[in-house]
């Protein structure tokens, strides 16, 4: 029952995959390649392993998707639980929850949207880092393996490797990116991949020493034989660049370090995104929401889009980043957001730096 089951589903993405191609090819014939314009729904990364679906963490809903597509925004970047998905370290995926995920990718798509897939879980497989004795490189190449076989073909799909590396040496992540890089392409898979650096892959620590290596430096090493990826880097605006406070105080830093990032981008002639930023409704951040968003679109030959950090139907109208619509109607850092969701321009329809 459970291979049938499997294969089913299997011929049923082949189908959705072929018509999905087709309405992509024709867009991109008709208009070119838009940068990504994101958001990240946030829920399906909540809750303790082995909580119960709808319960203890979820997916967005179909509702939710369909709100943030009429708003203009062109990508969810979705976040999930390793250890959910593959319950054991180089074991079969968890069937359920790979149909959950399945089933929120088809719902995105079928709302015009690309997918990012986001393995939110710090570098860290059940809070132990990759690299370490517990978690092997080679059980992170073999997660992102099976990954890309079961989206291969997939052209509105986005492999992000993980979610803000923190605690462990710029060199011991480069190792696990380049290993889960070939065991995508060895899956036949040309999808674009996110590479993210450690220290929380921060903008405004990107060319630091302090982390064991800058990773300016040391991620220049990254081997794609399809050279087919960009750096990911995420930007708050709060005292520390966490995202945690509801201040805009390093606004202007904060803004400057994704300037900075551009021209490290550009003096190496690689791509970049920017994968998560996000701030309270405070008039003067949604000014900064503004402003860092247009840096990116001020420089599609460097950058590939944005994702804003966050929305989902489980976040409550108090967490001060959430742009999850209420009862009152839109949530005020949309405005910041809203000159790019209604660019309709030419340009807008051409990003360089997608091709």
């Amino acid at each position: 029952m459970g291979l049938f089951r499997h294969e089913k589903g299997r011929a049923f993405r082949a189908v959705t995959v072929c018509l999905t191609a087709l309405v992509v090819s024709t867009h991109a014939a008709m208009a070119g390649e838009s940068c990504l314009r994101g958001i990240n729904l946030s829920g399906a990364e909540f809750g303790r392993i082995g909580g119960v679906a709808n319960k203890d963490y979820a997916y967005p809903s179909s509702e939710t998707i369909r709100y943030f597509s009429q708003k203009g925004f062109n990508t969810v970047r979705l976040p999930f639980k390793w250890e959910r998905l593959q319950p054991k370290l180089n074991g079969t995926f968890n069937a359920d929850e790979l149909a959950r995920l399945d089933q929120s990718v088809k719902t995105i798509e079928a709302d015009g949207m690309r997918v990012i897939l986001d393995p939110h879980d710090y570098g860290r497989y059940d809070d132990r880092p990759i690299g370490g004795p517990d978690v092997p490189v080679a059980a992170f190449a073999d997660f992102w393996g099976r990954l890309a076989r079961h989206y291969a073909g997939d052209p509105s799909m986005i492999f992000g490797l993980m979610n803000e590396p923190h605690d462990m040496p710029a060199s011991q992540w480069l190792k696990a990116v380049n290993a889960a890089l070939s065991a995508i392409r060895a899956a036949k898979a040309d999808n674009l991949v996110l590479v993210p650096g450690v220290a929380w892959t921060g903008a405004h620590s990107w060319q630091s020493e302090a982390y064991g290596g800058a990773n300016a430096t040391v991620m220049l090493g990254v081997k794609d034989e399809a050279q087919h990826y960009a750096y990911e880097v995420h930007q708050y605006f709060d005292r520390d660049f966490s995202g945690t406070s509801p201040d805009c105080s390093r606004a202007d830093d904060a803004v400057k370090a994704i300037g900075q990032m551009t021209d490290w981008l550009r003096q190496n002639k690689v791509h970049g995104f920017l994968g998560e930023f996000g701030a309270s409704a405070a008039p003067a951040c949604v000014a900064a929401i503004k402003a860092m968003a247009g840096v990116v679109e001020d420089n599609h030959e460097q950058w590939i889009g944005w994702a804003y950090w966050v929305a989902g139907d489980w976040w409550p109208p108090s967490e001060p980043l959430n742009i999850q619509p209420t009862a009152s109607g839109d949530r005020p850092q949309l405005q910041g957001l809203k000159p790019y969701l209604e660019d309709f321009s030419a340009a807008s329809s051409d990003c360089p730096s997608l091709r």
